[in-house]
């Protein structure tokens, strides 16, 4: 006869509480929390044929580990959603793109991600790391713009985060295929204009790029790089020239004229930028750059009833404007010095010849030279040059805070000149449109107005007036 043991309950002798305790159709085994059950054995069977095996509610495991695999979700998605480790999913995104934002990384976790609908390079899908958590060590996004693909990703540490394990040839670094970056300094800020962003410093300060991008989203930027302009002059004084303009816009509307070279290319790196301060009255503006773009500082007014050299316009992005002269007219300063191809600015208007007013050039423009002085003995100041134009929707939604508004609509104009002076009853010169200064007469004594911060404008004619200092905006595309 076999031996049987029937026993519902079970209980320890120390505190006579359940070791095995049958109620029901429940057996429970084990008598709390801090009993651990060890089963020793070389080969466990947990459950029955048909039968399932479950944690409980809350219930974790060690040990047991996953094979590599997930279980794959058969609805697919169409739109945002958070993924929950050991699943996978078929995103559709035929409807537009989307973001799968990954939980939080624990060792282990595993998410797949397959393109239902081949759309991925149309709409792209977004793979967004939770928090601080990195894929292939970089905390940034992931976005895939290629059909038909399907990813694997699995947490490792906190060094690395989610490592793609596929195997297949799309590399899931977490690198956009969009520049990523920020700007430093008090003075600066960083806008958003649809696809792009615009860093725009007015002040010193560092261009931080994290990420460089990649040439099927975007690598390089566009830029506009304002130096400070040069300053007005004493009594009867040219007007200040304004600081040199070099410019590289891409997309449309583009800026005019269109200058500077080819858009830079970018890597992971800081970029020192310098913003030019204006001249005094006497002195040129100062130099503006970012990366290998230079402008130089527009160039101050000549002295007015100077002898020689004194009395000319200094040279400089744009050239200052040639002082008045009892005796002989004086030249304005030359623009583009040092010379760039394309030009980043013009040259002065010469100061008058003998008159009883003394006028004297404007200061030239980004756009355009300053105006010579006319002869008649009544003539005003010489006007300064046109500024150049950026439209205010490349600028982007903060437009009319920058540059000054322009003649031709919907423009912000800069490194317009500054207006010469009349040294005695005539009318000073007008302002160049992009911060320029007006030149104003000498009756009663008085001074020029002078450039507008920020524009790079030169400062006008008649007694010292300071130019405007310059300003640097960067803008690059962050997304499809």
């Amino acid at each position: 006869m076999t031996s049987k043991i029937k026993v519902d309950n079970i209980n320890k002798v120390s505190d006579d509480s359940n070791i095995i305790k049958k109620c029901g159709t429940t057996t429970t085994i084990g008598s709390g929390a801090s009993n651990p059950i060890v089963v020793d054995g070389s080969a466990i069977t947990l459950g029955r044929c048909g039968g399932t095996v479950a944690l409980a509610s809350g219930a974790t495991q060690t040990g047991f580990g996953r094979t590599g695999t997930v279980d794959w979700i058969t609805t697919p998605k169409t739109a945002t959603f958070t993924a929950v480790s050991g699943e996978g999913y078929f995103c559709n995104t035929s409807g537009g793109a989307f973001t799968v934002n990954l939980p939080a990384g624990v060792a282990g976790a595993i998410v797949s991600i397959s393109d239902y609908a081949n759309t991925f390079g149309t709409n792209k899908i977004t793979i967004s790391a939770n928090g601080s958590d990195k894929i292939n060590g970089i905390a940034f996004d992931y976005e895939n713009t290629t059909n038909g693909v399907a990813i694997t990703l699995v947490f490792v540490d906190s060094t690395r985060g989610w490592k793609n394990v596929d195997g297949t040839t799309i590399n899931a670094t977490g690198v956009s295929n969009h520049i990523v970056a920020c700007v430093s300094g008090s003075c600066n800020t960083q806008v958003t204009h649809g696809d792009y962003k615009i860093a725009i410093f007015k002040g010193p300060g560092t261009f931080c790029v994290s990420q460089g991008g990649t040439p099927s989203g975007s690598n390089t930027v566009e830029y506009m790089v304002v130096a400070g302009g040069g300053g007005g002059n004493n009594y009867g004084s040219g007007g200040g020239g304004g600081g040199g303009w070099r410019s590289r816009a891409c997309a449309t509307p583009t800026a005019h004229p269109l200058n500077g070279p080819a858009a830079l290319p970018v890597t992971v790196q800081g970029y020192a930028i310098v913003v030019g301060g204006g001249g005094s009255g006497t002195s040129n503006g100062n130099n503006s750059s970012f990366s290998t773009i230079t402008s130089a500082g527009g160039g101050h007014g000549g002295i007015g009833f100077g002898a020689g050299p004194n009395g000319t316009g200094g040279s400089g992005g744009s050239g200052g404007g040639g002082g008045s002269s009892s005796s002989a007219p004086r030249c304005g300063g030359a623009g583009n010095t040092p010379p760039v191809s394309p030009s980043q600015g013009n040259a002065g208007g010469n100061g008058g010849l003998p008159q009883t007013n003394y006028s004297s050039g404007g200061g030239g423009g980004a756009g355009a030279a300053g105006t010579t002085t006319p002869s008649p003995s009544a003539s005003p100041g010489g006007a300064g040059g046109t500024g150049a134009y950026l439209a205010d929707d490349y600028i982007g939604p903060t437009a009319p805070s920058y540059g000054t508004p322009g003649p031709t609509g919907s423009s912000r104009f800069f490194s317009g000149g500054g207006g010469g002076s009349s040294a005695n009853s005539g009318a000073g010169g007008a302002a160049g449109a992009g911060g320029g200064g007006q030149g104003v007469g000498n009756t009663p004594p008085q001074s020029g107005t002078p450039g507008t911060i920020n524009t790079g404008g030169g400062g006008g004619g008649n007694a010292p007036s300071g130019g405007g200092s310059g300003i640097v905006m960067i803008r690059y595309k962050f997304q499809n």
